[in-house]
């Protein structure tokens, strides 16, 4: 079973050539606050690209508020 009170969030990595998002990887958040930048291969374009870090929410680690 996931573990509740995980430092680690999942972020998206999005390919500077072709723009999408291929690859989820988990960042430790109070760890590495900058933007987390690897070369992975992109299938689009058949090369090996650099990946950034989405700025978008995915929508997998927000909490939502209980009603009360």
């Amino acid at each position: 079973m996931a573990k509740k009170n995980t430092k680690r969030k999942l972020v998206g990595l999005v390919s500077k050539a072709s723009g999408h998002r291929t690859y989820y990887t988990t960042k430790n958040t109070m760890n590495t606050t900058e933007k987390l930048s690897l070369k992975k291969f992109d299938p689009i374009t058949r090369r090996h690209e650099i990946y950034e870090e989405t700025k978008k929410n995915l929508g997998r680690n927000e909490v939502k508020a209980r009603k009360s």
